[in-house]
């Protein structure tokens, strides 16, 4: 099976040609590749198959072999694939997801795809189809006691569910053992991706993130848009700001005129191979 190793501001996932390859049982797939020290290494693999409604398909599988609807990093590095492969070269694509269709727009620097801007959709606010369990049906400053705290959280799904918590400094956050706690926290019927956000003004945030079904991944795209997001509903930041995470800075709008997020940021391939044993 061949494959192609790449990034998005840290986020890395394994891009598999699903219209050419055989591949067996995904998730198991992804639980041996994602491996760090006996796999190749990520936080997942995506496969790109064909799709009757959009150019083509993300199928998205986390590193414990768990399905995740969308993944705003994964999105962008998946239309580089699919323009660098020569499987459609269109500076526009149309993506499928767990999520709904995404469009995105290639950015260049000469021939070469470095990023792209991808139109995430309207962010779900609905307890229910977040989903979480909301005592008064508002997931914007919700409480919820994690760890024998009371915490204030604002849940924000971009088709799959987020938990943003806003902390002093994220540095702080002992991440490994509070994540798993949101993670599976009862609230959360689908598990839950939690974002630690730090505000420095009103154009600039900081951000950590523990993925359901991963780990702390050093970005998460479509975390980010549901950061932006929370942080508008609580009146903290502009509608558009720089998010930065540990493996980078990601663009996002929140826009007002059609209740979109927007974000743009970069797309790297890492390097490709093949392997034998799939």
């Amino acid at each position: 099976m061949r494959f192609t190793k790449m990034q998005g501001c840290g986020n890395d996932y394994i891009y598999v040609d699903g219209t050419k390859e055989k591949t067996g049982d995904r998730a198991e797939l992804s639980r041996r590749l994602s491996n760090r020290n006996f796999g190749i290494g990520s936080d997942g693999i995506i496969f790109i198959d064909p799709s009757e409604e959009a150019d083509f398909d993300m199928q998205m599988y986390n590193a414990d072999g768990s399905r995740s609807e969308m993944c705003g990093n994964g999105i962008r590095c998946v239309a580089k694939f699919i323009y660098d492969k020569g499987l459609k070269r269109s500076e526009t694509l149309r993506i499928s997801t767990g999520a709904g269709v995404k469009e995105i727009r290639l950015k260049f620097e000469g021939d070469e795809v470095v990023g792209a801007t991808v139109d995430m959709g309207i962010p779900v606010l609905k307890c229910s189809d977040i989903p979480v369990i909301c005592p008064e049906d508002d997931p914007v400053r919700m409480k919820i006691e994690v760890d024998g705290a009371l915490r204030e959280v604002t849940c924000v799904s971009m088709g799959n569910p987020h938990c943003v918590v806003f902390v002093e400094d994220t540095s702080a956050v002992d991440i490994e053992r509070v994540g798993p706690l949101f993670e599976n926290h009862p609230a959360f019927p689908n598990r839950v991706n939690t974002e630690f956000i730090r505000v420095v003004d009103r154009g600039h945030i900081d951000m950590r993130v523990w993925e359901r079904g991963s780990g702390e991944t050093l970005a998460c795209g479509t975390g980010a848009c549901a950061s932006v997001v929370a942080c508008v509903l609580n009146g903290l930041t502009d509608r558009r700001i720089a998010v930065k995470l540990l493996g980078g800075t990601l663009d996002i709008e929140y826009a007002e005129n059609d209740g979109h997020v927007y974000m743009t940021g970069p797309a790297v391939r890492v390097f490709e191979g093949e392997i034998f044993d799939v």
